[in-house]
């Protein structure tokens, strides 16, 4: 086994409104498990689908309802978080802060990454973005 992380899950205490903003943000699709208040995720194209046979270089996820209060602003990470892989870093934090999110730590060029900035969702969960170009469009990685 190569111990890849395959799936990842965001907890939410108002699921639907995390569903909205990821969806409107990132193009993320989410569908219902059952009758259980599970929804799984589909990043795209390029996640791994086992069910399809595709391997992917991505990962898909789900969403659940939080058991517990969410992160209190300006705490520490508990937990795990995620970094999303895009191609308009600056524009896409903007559309998360018009979206109810808000910057956590603005987007900066990190030579030999690209650009990488981090934004919490309008629950608090915090999460990262990646642009694989610098500012100025020199490739990074």
């Amino acid at each position: 086994m190569s111990n890849l992380v395959v799936h990842f899950e965001i907890h939410g205490t108002e699921p639907q409104e995390l569903i909205d903003f990821y969806s409107r943000l990132l193009g993320w699709t989410f569908s219902q498990y059952g009758d259980l208040e599970y929804w799984s995720i589909d990043t795209g194209d390029g996640s791994v689908r086992p069910s399809e046979g595709a391997a992917g270089h991505g990962i898909n996820g789900g969403l659940l309802r939080r058991e517990g209060p969410a992160p209190m602003t300006g705490s520490s990470v508990k937990g795990c978080n995620l970094v999303v892989a895009v191609d308009e870093i600056d524009a896409l934090m903007a559309t998360g802060v018009e979206l109810g999110g808000s910057v956590a730590l603005p987007a900066e060029d990190m030579p030999g990454l690209g650009r990488l900035g981090y934004l919490l969702d309008p629950d608090g969960n915090v999460f990262g973005m990646v642009q694989s170009t610098l500012s100025d469009g020199t490739p990074a990685m």
